[in-house]
């Protein structure tokens, strides 16, 4: 899936960045993010309009594929596929692919793609927590990593959070494959308790029970805006709907989730201005 990876390395800018880049790859890190849907016309035109991407086309050995941008920075992709439902998909950079697919499947976790070489790109799987969420496991053929726009920023990858049967169960799942480790645990009434989680460093994440509205459990990722009214009125204009929020949680932000016209759920994070 990430054969657009390519693409992506070649786009960067050769002028000095306001991020400057890593002197190493992002391990354990989230690294780019995935649409797939069947319908990549109307998806790519929606998400410029809301949460203000441009785009560039790539192509791979089966067919064209979406980069978006925020500013100058590629921060991820869309690829059509017809015959599955639409969703976004976190990639999460490793230093060895096939070590961590052996141990999803060694913690009862499922592969649904084994271990594959894209010629100067790199090399990924897709697999499955224990529970059934669905990600990627990457490790890019370049020895740095790209750099990436500031925290938080428009058009970033804010915030990633695992909606699953059973939050506490699969913590550990994450904790052995990735060393992510607890931050903050914030309790949330009826719904439980809501984990977050990243780096020894920092947290990048959160992790809760329950995954209505989909099928199955999932990861939803929050993409930053600038302006989270402003964000929810280009959602409704633009054919989507909201499920939730906007809500303000702790640090003065605001959230709200929601469905792309295709049935592609995401979330937004921003101020209100």
């Amino acid at each position: 899936m990430i054969r657009s990876w390519n693409a992506f390395v070649s786009a960067l800018p050769d002028a000095p960045l306001s991020t400057p880049p890593l002197e190493t790859p992002m391990v354990n890190d989230l690294c780019w993010f995935e649409l797939v849907t069947p319908v990549t016309e109307a998806a790519g035109a929606f998400y410029k309009a809301v949460v203000g991407w441009t785009d560039e086309m790539s192509s791979g050995p089966n067919g064209p594929y979406t980069i978006f941008k925020a500013g100058e920075h590629p921060v991820g992709g869309m690829l059509r596929m017809a015959d599955m439902p639409p969703a976004w998909l976190a990639y999460v950079a490793v230093d060895d692919v096939d070590a961590h697919a052996g141990k999803v499947k060694a913690a009862g976790g499922q592969i649904h793609q084994p271990p594959l070489d894209i010629p100067q790109v790199g090399r990924f799987a897709v697999v499955a927590d224990p529970q059934g969420a669905a990600f990627i496991l990457f490790r890019a053929s370049v020895d740095q990593a790209p750099p990436r726009p500031a925290p938080m920023a428009p058009g970033s990858l804010g915030w990633a959070e695992l909606h699953a049967a059973d939050g506490e169960a699969v913590f550990p799942f994450y904790a052995d494959l990735f060393g992510w480790v607890r931050h903050d645990a914030i309790p949330m009434g009826e719904m439980g308790v809501y984990q977050t989680f990243g780096s020894p460093q920092e947290a990048f994440g959160g992790m809760m029970t329950g995954h209505q509205p989909a099928p199955r459990p999932y990861w939803l990722l929050y993409f930053g805006v600038e302006d989270i009214d402003a964000a929810q009125a280009r959602v409704e204009a633009n054919g989507g709907r909201m499920l939730m929020g906007p809500t303000e949680v702790p640090g003065g932000a605001f959230v709200l989730n929601a469905m792309d016209p295709q049935g592609g759920l995401f979330a937004l994070l921003g101020p209100k201005l």
